[in-house]
């Protein structure tokens, strides 16, 4: 069990880390998609003339912030769950029902691993240009480079990453607690987050 121990308290300090990293980078894509929105509202119904690539760079923004922050939520349970039939279980059974769930999210995003890689970063679209959005390196002095759909894409592919760490790492400590031994685990996250409960 001290194995275990160890284990989830490596993978707990590595989450803490990388999804403190992407919660900062995911708040700076929202906000920026919804300054590219306003500005596009404003644009178009003030002035008549919306920018072209201010819809495809909120697009951007949203799958990133997505692909960053939908870890950070499951981690803390930030999804909305139906959760009557494991509260009207006893705990065990109820811990069981949990870990099962949890064993399924494992396989389900092992799966989407490979989707995530094989039909869209590394893909005919993803090896695609976007049509609006450029790197402006000629402010620089430089050439303006069209965005590769890749990087786009390549947010579903970070994001269940992050996903199935996040699953391992909720699964060892269900396995724990089920073996009796959740007292010994640290909590997860500051107690500050808003939860789905």
């Amino acid at each position: 069990m001290q194995i275990l121990l160890t284990l989830t308290a490596i993978l707990q300090r590595i989450n803490d880390a990388i999804l403190a990293i992407g919660r900062w980078i995911g708040v700076a894509a929202l906000a920026i998609m919804v300054c590219l929105i306003l500005g596009q509202v404003f644009f178009r119904y003030v002035l008549n003339d919306a920018p072209n690539w201010t819809e495809e760079g909120a697009r951007f923004c949203m799958l990133w912030m997505t692909g960053l922050l939908a870890p950070m939520a499951m981690r803390i349970g930030g999804f909305v769950s139906i959760d009557m039939l494991e509260r009207a279980l006893p705990r065990v059974i109820s811990a069981i029902l949990t870990l099962t769930l949890l064993g399924i999210a494992l396989w389900v995003l092992v799966i989407m691993w490979d989707k995530g890689l094989n039909n869209h970063v590394d893909s005919l679209s993803g090896r695609g240009k976007s049509a609006s959005l450029r790197l402006p390196l000629d402010w620089f002095g430089g050439e303006r480079v069209k965005f590769r759909n890749s990087w786009m894409f390549a947010s579903l592919f970070v994001g269940v990453n992050l996903l199935i760490l996040v699953t391992v790492e909720l699964i060892l400590r269900q396995v724990i607690t089920v073996a009796g031994f959740g007292d010994r685990l640290k909590p997860i996250g500051n107690g500050q987050a808003v939860r789905a409960d």
